[in-house]
C-alpha cells in the first residue's frame, strides 16, 4: 500500500484511509457483520487508516471499529473526533469545544475504542463561543499526557486553522473534498500547504453521487441522510446527475468505473492529500481500492476538468443550519 504523509510531525498513512462513519448512520440500514467485515478486509488488503467520530451513531460507531480492530491495534492509525455533541438518543445538543469537554470526550473515546491512544485527535466542528485557543490547550495536554499522538481540524476556516496551530502543530485538515466539492482550493489548500498540514478528503465521492450508482432519490432509504441533501433535491439532482453521467462516459472509455476515476482524481491532487471513502460493504472497498492503481496523465485531467470545473454541482452540500458549522 503506498504512502502519504500528512503534516511534518512524523504521521504517515495509507494513501487511501476508509470512513466508518455510514457503518453506523446516515446512509440506510446498519449491517454490523457486513461493516466488521469491512473494516477486517480493508486491513488485509493494507488500508490502516480508519475513521470514526464520536458523534457517529452517536457513540456505537466508535465501539464498531474499536471491536472491528480488537487484537490488531498496533497495526492502524486510528482517527476520532470530538466537538459535535449529541445526546444518547440521537438528538442534537450543539458545537462544544469548551477544555473539560475535550478531557472528557478523549477519554470516553479510548474507553469505547478499547485502546490506550488514540493516533489522530480531531476538532469537528468550531465553537464559535470558545477561543479556539483554549479547545487546542485542552487537546495539546492530552498529546503531553500520551493519550492522543497527533492532532486534526475539521472544516476550520483557514484564519481559524491558523490560530489552532500557533497552539500546537496541526497534522491533518478534514474537510469534504472531490469533483462536486472544491471549496478547499480557494484558500484553504494554499494555508494547509503553507502552514505543512496534511488534507484528509472526507465524502471524496460527492456522498455516493459520483459512483454513478444513483440515479434515483427513490433508491435512497427513507432515513438516508442524503435525502435531504439539497444537492439530492429536485432539479440540483437531476443536474448533478447529468454531470455524473459526464464523469462515467469518461470512466468508462478508460475501462474505469466513475467511482475509481473519482478517487483517482482526489489522489492526483497531491501528495499530501488522502481521501476516505466511506463504505459498508467488501465489495465497493475493493472497487475504491483500484484507484490506486489509475495514474492520471494531463490530457485526463483536463478532461475531467471540462466535465466538472469547479462550482459544477447544484445545491448546497449541507441543509443550511449545517453549513452554518463549516468554514467557521
Amino acid at each position: 500500500m503506498q504512502e502519504r504523509a500528512l503534516g511534518s510531525q512524523g504521521l504517515r498513512v495509507p494513501a487511501l484511509g476508509l470512513g466508518c462513519m455510514g457503518m453506523s448512520q446516515s446512509y440506510g440500514t446498519a449491517d454490523e457483520g457486513e461493516a466488521i467485515a469491512t473494516i477486517h478486509r480493508a486491513l488485509d488488503l493494507g488500508v490502516r487508516f480508519f475513521d470514526t467520530a464520536d458523534m457517529y451513531g452517536p457513540f456505537t460507531n466508535e465501539v464498531l471499529v474499536g471491536r472491528a480492530l480488537a487484537g490488531r491495534r498496533e497495526e492502524v492509525v486510528l482517527a476520532t473526533k470530538f466537538g459535535n455533541e449529541r445526546r444518547a438518543d440521537g438528538s442534537w445538543v450543539g458545537v462544544n469545544g469548551r477544555p473539560e469537554y475535550v478531557r472528557r470526550c478523549c477519554d470516553e473515546s479510548l474507553r469505547r475504542l478499547g485502546v490506550e491512544h488514540i493516533d489522530v485527535y480531531y476538532q469537528h466542528r468550531i465553537d464559535t463561543k470558545v477561543p479556539v485557543e483554549e479547545t487546542w490547550g485542552a487537546m495539546s495536554e492530552l498529546v503531553d499526557a500520551g493519550k492522543v499522538r497527533w492532532l486534526g481540524i475539521s472544516e476550520a476556516s483557514p484564519a481559524t486553522l491558523r490560530r489552532a496551530h500557533g497552539v500546537h502543530p496541526v497534522s491533518a485538515g478534514q474537510y469534504e473534498y472531490s469533483l462536486f466539492s472544491r471549496d478547499p482550493e480557494d484558500e484553504l489548500l494554499p494555508t494547509l500547504r503553507e502552514l505543512g498540514i496534511g488534507l484528509v478528503a472526507y465524502s471524496p465521492l460527492g456522498r455516493g453521487f459520483l459512483s454513478g450508482e444513483i440515479t434515483s432519490v427513490d433508491q435512497l432509504e427513507m432515513g438516508d441522510f442524503r435525502r435531504t441533501s439539497p444537492r439530492f433535491q429536485g432539479e440540483n439532482f437531476d443536474r448533478n446527475l447529468e454531470v455524473v453521467e459526464r464523469v462515467k462516459e469518461l470512466a468508462e472509455a478508460k475501462g474505469y468505473t466513475p467511482a475509481q476515476l473519482a478517487l483517482a482524481w482526489v489522489l492526483a491532487q497531491g501528495d499530501d492529500v488522502v481521501p476516505i471513502p466511506g463504505t459498508k460493504r467488501r465489495s465497493y472497498l475493493e472497487q475504491n481500492l483500484a484507484a490506486l492503481d489509475i495514474e492520471l496523465d494531463a490530457e485526463d485531467l483536463d478532461a475531467i476538468e471540462e466535465v466538472a470545473p469547479v462550482g459544477v454541482a447544484a445545491g448546497d452540500r449541507y441543509a443550511p443550519s449545517q453549513m452554518a458549522r463549516v468554514n467557521v
